[in-house]
């Protein structure tokens, strides 16, 4: 499939797209489907599952419209499926004051699983900036993920980005997100 006729974005909208979102395996599943199609053994020999497995999750997924049948070829008489992502993009809801953010819990357990040995740039600034400074970096940030996603070749190893630009809880709302 051409990548013209992929959606930008998918927004997740409804409580089983993000049930399907919110799991760790299903997670990875997406990131091995986000630059080329695969089937299900793929899938389960890339992510380290049992096919049954894969094929449970993959299910899930389409089922949520997060991932679909791209093309399909005989093989011994059986029917091969290729699945890959419905869109360029995921786009989640607000998780809300003190909601769990799924994007960010998923980016710190693939970090924490990531090789210890391999190359990783990894660090936190504590910034005071005025609200238009705020928007700029935001939009400089987006810009920069968006320049290095057109240059992905997947051909070559996974990287992964994640950015978090946020105003942090004054002591007072930590204290009560803490409680």
């Amino acid at each position: 499939m051409p990548t013209d006729e992929i959606p930008e974005s998918i927004h997740v909208t409804t409580d089983e797209q993000l049930r399907a979102v919110s799991n760790l395996t299903r997670h990875r599943i997406m990131a091995v489907l986000r630059f080329e199609p695969a089937t299900i053994t793929q899938i389960a020999e890339r992510v380290g599952l049992a096919k049954g497995s894969s094929s449970y999750h993959v299910r899930l997924l389409e089922r949520a419209g997060l991932v679909k049948v791209v093309r399909t070829r005989k093989v011994r008489g059986v029917t091969e499926r290729y699945y890959a992502m419905a869109a360029r993009s995921i786009v989640l809801p607000d998780p809300g004051e003190g909601g769990p953010d799924v994007l960010m819990r998923h980016a710190v357990a693939d970090l924490e699983a990531s090789p210890k040995d391999a190359e990783r740039h990894v660090g936190m600034a504590h910034l005071r900036l005025t609200e238009e400074q705020f928007a700029e970096l935001g939009a400089r940030l987006q810009a920069l993920a968006e320049e290095y996603r057109e240059l992905s070749d997947p051909s070559l190893p996974d990287a992964s980005l994640v950015f978090a630009l946020f105003h942090p809880a004054s002591g007072d709302q930590a204290e009560g997100a803490a409680k």
